[in-house]
């Protein structure tokens, strides 16, 4: 037990860099945050884009899914930070300087453009779920594409996109993590690389790291299954949020299934 004979004084600075790790982790929530909001947005319009039956909005909403599903994160975060502002720097006039410089904004963007590409296909794929009745039925009703897809459609595709779209949330709290390479933000990654330096990688990364991700991704998995639930009781395929917290025991029916 050699190897955690320094961990009680690696907790006392830890506790005196708490400060510094508290607004790391705030960074890091945020980014999360702004992250998942955009990269959902993205998912959802190119993702019903790409299901259009117009080839002119289908093919366009392919070409931007496969290419920013193909770039890295880290080579995009490069381009909006080293890149876009050059644009501006040798054109005189141009409008939003100021957020072209934003650091903390230009890692929102490459992550909800980056993982919105993965999770429009996760919209257009659940979308091909719903039964082909359902479908039908909207044709016959004559309902416009916005009308089907707002009413009868995207409903039912919600619920199969969650779990999903659960994952992809997860994947983005890890690639927040980029951040830490990005001048003027200084992410939960960014401070463990400093607080490694006054006691070791495994007590920084490997434990308060390895505890704290675990925790963020846990809240999410936890908040999108209880969407994942609610959405699939609308659709009356499932009980109730309230009826799955509640303790009290679950009827059952008679082939046995709860």
């Amino acid at each position: 037990m050699e190897f955690f004979e320094d961990w009680p004084g690696y907790l006392d600075v830890a506790i005196n860099w708490s400060d510094r790790l508290l607004e790391g982790l705030w960074t890091t929530i945020q980014l999360t945050i702004f992250g998942g909001l955009l990269a959902f947005v993205v998912a959802v319009v190119l993702g019903l884009i790409a299901g259009s039956p117009r080839a002119w909005l289908r093919v366009p909403a392919r070409i931007i899914i496969e290419l920013f599903r193909g770039v890295s994160l880290v080579v995009l975060l490069f381009w909006l930070m080293f890149v876009l502002p050059q644009i501006w720097m040798r054109a005189d006039g141009l409008p939003f300087e100021g957020l072209v410089y934003n650091t903390f904004l230009l890692g929102v963007m490459a992550l909800g453009i980056n993982y919105g590409a993965y999770g429009a296909e996760a919209v257009r794929a659940s979308m091909t779920t719903v039964p082909k009745g359902q479908w039908e039925a909207t044709t016959a009703l004559s309902m416009s594409w916005p009308h089907k897809m707002r009413r009868v459609i995207f409903p039912q595709a919600w619920a199969l996109m969650l779990p999903s779209l659960t994952n992809l949330w997860v994947h983005l709290l890890k690639g927040s993590a980029i951040a830490y390479i990005m001048p003027f933000v200084s992410d939960f990654t960014a401070e463990l690389n400093q607080l490694r330096r006054p006691t070791d990688i495994w007590f920084s990364h490997a434990f308060i790291g390895l505890v704290v991700y675990f925790i963020l991704a846990l809240i999410i998995t936890l908040f999108m299954q209880a969407l994942e639930a609610r959405a699939k009781n609308k659709l009356g395929r499932g009980p109730s949020l309230l009826e799955i917290l509640s303790p009290a025991p679950k009827p059952v029916t008679a082939g046995g299934a709860r």
